[in-house]
């Protein structure tokens, strides 16, 4: 229970009395337990050990999809808000695992975005960061260009940027901007990436992509007729971790699954239980070795993949 209140209080940024309305306790015990916390130096930067529900799952997490290593970030309420809670969890552990010479790609969206402000701001040595994606001018505080100039101002590394847009009219536009603009040595590049960090995008309305129409509504129906949960990147899946066969599919400014799946660290970091089939096929797709998510979506998953916890 102590170590639910910090995640509230410092990461959720829940009032000592919401606190104590959710876990059914008094006020005073609330100022307690934060108390007891900074005795225990448990609380710092990040919170230095994991609430035990969500270490069950993160073991159940690896078990099921073969993990290298799962972390689920605790979440007050399965209708809360999952993407500062998964940012959060993301922000610490990118700043742990950077290590200087590394080449990583970035993808983009809201928690990638939010996870900016848990990282730890220090030069590392020889880091180069490479957006995944090209540019969104609707969107402009979740750009995909936009994260990862500010991912690499923090810890002072090289940045390379896919500077087209997201989405072209046609394969043969795509194929000229990376021929005859430059963008050939981005796609070259992600070949020799060490890590790649990315986001899952679902086919709600909701959803970055269409809350901001950045695709219309149309064509997040045509995805949904056609079996699409969710997507990485623009490339659009199923349930089982199949590409839709869609015209979209060949007009994303983006780096090909295929060269996803061969990095040899690949992290996704996305909560909310409404997430969780998008996760799951995204699982399917890239096979990551780290997934970042929520425990409401921890659970979700597990139950999507038959296993309950």
């Amino acid at each position: 229970m102590r170590l639910r209140a910090a995640w509230m209080y410092f990461v959720e940024e829940m009032t000592q009395n919401e606190i104590a309305q959710h876990l059914g306790i008094g006020r005073v015990t609330v100022v307690r337990l934060l108390s007891d916390l900074r005795e225990r130096n448990e609380i710092k930067f990040s919170i230095e050990t994991g609430v035990p529900e969500c270490i069950a799952l993160e073991r159940e997490l690896e078990k099921i999809f073969g993990l290298k290593e799962a972390v689920v970030a605790p979440l007050s309420d399965s209708q809360a808000d999952a993407a500062v809670s998964v940012a959060a969890a993301t922000g610490q552990y990118v700043s742990a695992m950077l290590q200087p010479g590394m080449r990583i790609g970035v993808g983009w969206g809201r928690t990638l975005h939010e996870s900016l402000r848990f990282m730890t701001e220090t030069p590392i040595a020889d880091l180069g960061v490479i957006s995944l994606l090209g540019g969104i001018t609707k969107v402009r505080r979740f750009n995909p260009s936009e994260f990862a100039w500010r991912f690499s101002s923090l810890v002072q590394a090289e940045c390379y940027l896919m500077t087209a847009p997201a989405v072209v009219d046609s394969p043969e536009t795509r194929q000229t901007l990376i021929d005859k603009c430059g963008l050939a040595e981005v796609f070259e590049n992600a070949k020799a990436l060490d890590a790649v960090l990315l986001s899952v995008g679902d086919v709600t309305p909701e959803g970055t992509a269409y809350r901001y129409g950045v695709l219309p509504e149309d064509m997040r129906q045509r995805f949904i007729k056609m079996g699409a949960v969710g997507d990485l990147l623009f490339h659009y899946f199923d349930k089982d971790g199949a590409l839709i066969a869609d015209p979209i599919q060949g007009r994303v400014m983006s780096v090909p699954v295929e060269t996803l799946k061969a990095v040899p660290q690949r992290i996704i970091a996305s909560g909310g239980p409404h997430k969780a089939e998008a996760l799951l096929g995204a699982i399917r797709l890239v096979a990551p070795t780290t997934l970042i998510t929520d425990e409401h979506a921890a659970r979700t998953l597990i139950a999507l993949a038959g296993r309950s916890v």
